[in-house]
């Protein structure tokens, strides 16, 4: 299998598994990887999701340019929805947690850039060599880097088509925190779990109101989220919150511990 998903209680991990080619993006890894995110999207026993890599050298190289070179770009460029690794992870109702394990090239940085937290092991390397392929970004890169990590800064990076190491991804904003390569997937999955603990629908929603948000004008997005919040609100009765306050209370005594 190309593709491989796990369950721990709430928690999938999906894994890249085509070590032998730095996990490269081959047209049948990108529809597996499309469908997995289907699947778990559907799946509500799923909470939150974890993705990675097979191995220690990548999390993905990006495009399997071999492939291409035979079928030509309009290969990847033609595919439906149903086989568009990236626009799966991106309609997902669930968060993604990626966790960066190796090397994440163009196409491979563009996934991780689907996810909505990314950790990185301390051998993360991250590169966008479009320019220097030749090919022009189609999964969104060109415009989600810019607003992670400032426009100069994605110039930088997409214009040099040079490596970021993990500690600078880090600096920059890109990555939440780096981590030992040992320690990748346990601190991955204990922050899905964190994730997973809260109410699924609550948690979707927000995730989805966040998204939204993010992609209109300040003054719209505080009006989107005014209108979400009454509307939502007004719903939750107040027995309701004085036991998750209380839970919430609790929790944070024990992390406190």
């Amino acid at each position: 299998m190309l593709v491989t998903v796990e369950r721990d209680g709430p928690v999938a991990v999906v894994t890249m598994n085509r070590p032998e080619a730095m996990n490269a993006l081959s047209s049948a890894l990108r529809a597996e990887l499309a469908a997995a995110f289907a699947a778990l999207d559907a799946d509500d026993t799923v909470c939150a999701v974890v993705l990675t890599g097979s191995g220690t050298r990548a999390f993905t190289a990006g495009l399997d340019l071999k492939e291409l070179g035979e079928q030509g770009l309009s290969a990847a460029n033609a595919e439906t929805p149903t086989a568009n690794p990236v626009k799966a992870i991106e309609q997902c109702r669930k968060p993604v947690i990626g966790a960066i394990n190796g090397v994440a090239i163009t196409g491979g940085f563009e996934v991780a850039l689907a996810c909505d937290i990314l950790l990185a092991s301390e051998n993360a390397r991250f590169a966008d060599t479009h320019a220097r392929v030749g090919i022009m970004p189609g999964w969104g890169l060109s415009q989600k880097l810019s607003r992670m990590i400032g426009i100069s800064r994605a110039k930088e990076l997409s214009l040099s088509g040079n490596f970021l190491d993990a500690r600078t991804a880090c600096e920059w904003g890109l990555v939440n925190r780096v981590v030992a390569a040992d320690e990748l997937l346990s601190a991955a999955k204990a922050l899905a779990a964190d994730i997973a603990s809260a109410d699924p629908a609550m948690t979707q929603a927000y995730k989805a109101l966040i998204d939204d948000g993010f992609a209109l004008p300040f003054g719209e997005a505080l009006a989107l989220e005014h209108a979400t919040s009454s509307a939502r609100n007004a719903q939750v009765k107040g027995g309701e919150v004085e036991e998750r306050r209380k839970a919430v209370m609790e929790r944070g005594r024990s992390q406190q511990g």
